[in-house]
């Protein structure tokens, strides 16, 4: 057996995958061949999903029943709402998310089964249900005719719901543009702790757990709320140089930049990076487009390294008003397509991920009674 260690498992690839492609050459992306920049321009959320879920872009008529199966799905339990609303706002939003996507698997009258049929009912319902969950997160009611309008696409729904405002166009269109971006990035941290949760022939709801907790983590998902707080000292501080400097100096992670595998910059960051200026200045407010630039030319001369997605889309939510505590949850609503096409990967083709470690532990000793050890 091969003894050399990947830290991180680095460079291994742990698995087969027709989902996403990951091009770390020239820092593309394709979700099933489709490049992300034709599908951000010219696809609706939903297209995107269905693509992820079927391995096809849909034509008209199953784009039709596609989102009618959506906003078929919204509803959310009385229950979970008011798990969500009676939770303590000092409770960190993500691990309440975890929580109430966990209470909805035990709603699935199919829990246990993992057929395609069935995981692929139960991703449709979760992914609609998701701006129900995020809004009671904030503790806002939803209108029941908001829910049940078929005219409000899954972005125009989202927006609606957490904000509790019929949206313009192009604020729908920049939460559609985040949505297909954050759907899917390959064996991502928490899409693989998906894969090895559903690997053990665990539900989909458990994996989808799985992955939420792991997206929690500061280093994955949790970074555009980590940006935007970030931004809003450096406008404080008014100097941008200085304060990266001093940070640097001090050896502090500068959140949003750099990516384990897209090293030559990531192809996602300019498509939301072009929608996070055009909203400031349709809202006339650049000051964040101007304190995001300079940040990024900085980086780019002092350490080589390039915003990712979640550098721009935290100042875009912001302008958006958005409140920072659901960027994170944001981003599950948008990857939960991801998960769950990986999720009914691994249950189709599935064997048990279960990889070996290199030992570094004391050699072979000889035990010592308890007497003895006095």
């Amino acid at each position: 057996m091969d003894r050399t260690v990947h830290h991180g498992l680095e460079g291994v690839l742990a698995g087969e995958s027709a989902i996403c492609e990951v091009d770390h050459e020239i820092g593309g992306l394709r979700y099933y061949g489709y490049e992300i920049e034709d599908l951000a321009e010219h696809c609706s959320f939903e297209e995107v999903a269905y693509l992820l879920l079927m391995g096809a872009l849909p034509n008209p008529d199953e784009l039709f029943e596609f989102k009618e199966a959506l906003v078929a799905s919204r509803p959310v339990s009385q229950k979970t709402i008011d798990f969500l609303c009676q939770v303590s706002p000092s409770v960190k939003r993500m691990d309440v998310l975890r929580t109430a996507v966990s209470m909805l698997g035990m709603d699935e009258s199919d829990h246990e089964a993992n057929g395609h049929a069935a995981n692929l009912s139960k991703a449709i319902r979760l992914t609609a249900q998701m701006p129900a969950l995020l809004a009671a997160l904030l503790d806002l009611p939803l209108d029941e005719n908001v829910r049940t309008d078929p005219s409000l696409s899954h972005a125009a729904y989202l927006l609606t719901a957490l904000t509790g405002v019929r949206p313009e166009p192009f604020a729908v269109k920049v939460i559609n543009v985040s949505l297909i971006l954050y759907a899917e990035h390959e064996f991502n941290a928490s899409t693989f702790a998906a894969r090895v949760t559903a690997s053990s022939l665990s539900d989909l709801h458990s994996a989808i757990t799985s992955a939420i907790g792991t997206l929690k983590g500061p280093l994955h998902g949790g970074a555009n709320e980590a940006v935007m707080e970030m931004l809003l000292k450096i406008e404080a501080h008014g100097d941008v140089k200085q304060y990266l400097e001093e940070r640097l100096a001090r050896r502090k992670r500068i959140m949003g930049f750099g990516h384990r595998v897209l090293r030559k910059g990531d192809p996602r960051s300019n498509i939301i990076k072009a929608y996070a200026k055009k909203l400031g200045e349709q809202t006339g407010d650049e000051r964040w487009y101007k304190v995001s630039t300079a940040l990024e030319a900085l980086m780019q001369h002092e350490k080589g390294l390039y915003p990712n997605l979640d550098f721009y889309s935290a100042s875009a939510y912001y302008l958006l008003g958005l409140p920072i505590p659901i960027y994170t949850p944001l981003f599950v609503c948008s990857r939960i397509t991801g998960w769950a096409a990986h999720i009914i990967e691994q249950h189709d083709h599935n064997r048990l991920i279960r990889p070996r470690c290199a030992y570094t532990g004391p050699k072979a000793r000889a035990f010592v009674s308890l007497e003895e050890r006095a």
